[in-house]
This record gives C-alpha cells, structure tokens and sequence, in this order.
C-alpha cells in the first residue's frame, strides 16, 4: 500500500470544539473500515488532511496525528499518524465524539 497524505492550510484550532475537558480518548480503528481502496497496491490512495492535532500517536509515539475528514475515500472522519498508518477515533471523557461538525 503506497500512502500520500497532503495538507491543507487550515490550523489545528479551527477544527477544535472547545469543551470543558480538552483530554481527547483515542481509540485505535481498523484502516480497512474508514477508507476505501485501501488494499490496492497499485494505485496510491490520496487523502486530504486538515492539519496536525496536538494529540501525538498513542502507538508509534513519534508523530503528531492528522486530521482527516470525510471524503471521497474516507467513510469516517478519524486521526491518522503517517509514520505507522494508524487511524484513531476521538471522544471526550464525557463520550462526546470529537470529531463530528
């Protein structure tokens, strides 16, 4: 699987809701169930990111993760780290999802 992952210039902050616990729960999801056509080897898949979160990946540990949105290709809005091509769901302590508009 061949991954580019652009980015837009939108910041961080203005893809945030504020609430009143800023701790975000991360909860690894399996990339097969948020993107499609993510098995073709020959063909890249192209994902357009909306910045890079506060939050680092809670499983490689090096990188801070991306924003990705629905799209074409993306069946749910989730965090994506490009270093091991992990996608995270994100919700408040209160169970609130963090990534809904």
């Amino acid at each position: 699987m061949s991954l580019r992952v652009p980015e837009t210039s939108l910041s961080p902050d203005s893809c945030r809701r504020h609430q009143d616990s800023s701790d975000l729960i991360l909860s690894e999801l399996n990339p097969r169930a948020v993107v499609d056509d993510i098995d073709r080897d020959s063909v890249p898949l192209n994902l357009l990111t909306f910045g890079s979160v506060r939050e680092v990946c809670p499983k490689c540990r090096r990188a801070h993760l991306k924003l990705v949105l629905r799209q074409a290709s993306v069946r749910v809005a989730h965090l994506f780290c490009a270093d091991c091509a992990s996608c995270f769901d994100a919700h408040y302590a209160d169970g609130a999802p963090a990534l809904t508009i």
